[in-house]
């Protein structure tokens, strides 16, 4: 059997109905369209509503979605903290050594090796960086983010407490 050589089986498919040729068969005048307005002529656009506006045109032209809660962290890896001075290295400390901009999120990943002790605040730690700190005989405290930044808190809010 070769590709030009396949059919439906047998009785699966039927012949469209040609409506509009004359009043002898089904069909015929009015082709099902009733009689007279605007669904018996073939002005009416696709996707026309009624004159309401268009599906097609309330819809945002921006697709997507954009998350009002989403924090976005500057990542600063493990090994950059090398380079900072110092037995503590806070945000401020990161900013002076131009690793990130005043008022960024930081958020140390475990990217490289750290071969001695220090203390790091940041604002998010990854598990691989806070075991790498801790292994170098650091420690890691975690700055609370400012106001504005993450979900409002859930107390007070109308719909929980119901």
């Amino acid at each position: 059997m070769k590709v030009h050589e396949l059919r439906p089986p047998a009785g699966s498919t039927r012949t469209r109905r040609r409506v509009g040729r004359g009043i002898a068969g089904k069909g015929g005048k009015t082709a099902g369209r009733g009689s007279k307005g605007q669904g018996a002529r073939d002005t009416i656009p696709m996707g026309f509503e009624g004159g309401q506006l268009q599906l097609m045109q309330r819809i945002p032209k921006l697709r997507g979605f954009k998350n009002p809660f989403r924090i976005a962290y500057t990542p600063v890896n493990v090994s950059s903290l090398q380079g900072v001075e110092g037995d503590s290295v806070d945000v401020a400390r990161l900013v002076e050594a131009g690793l990130v901009h005043k008022g960024d999120l930081v958020k140390i990943l475990g990217g490289g090796e750290l071969t001695r002790a220090i203390r790091v605040e940041a604002h998010a730690f990854s598990k691989s960086a806070e075991a790498s700190i801790t292994s170098a005989g650091g420690s890691t405290a975690v700055v609370p983010l400012p106001f504005g930044h993450g979900r409002p808190p859930a107390q007070g809010n109308a719909l929980t407490n119901r």
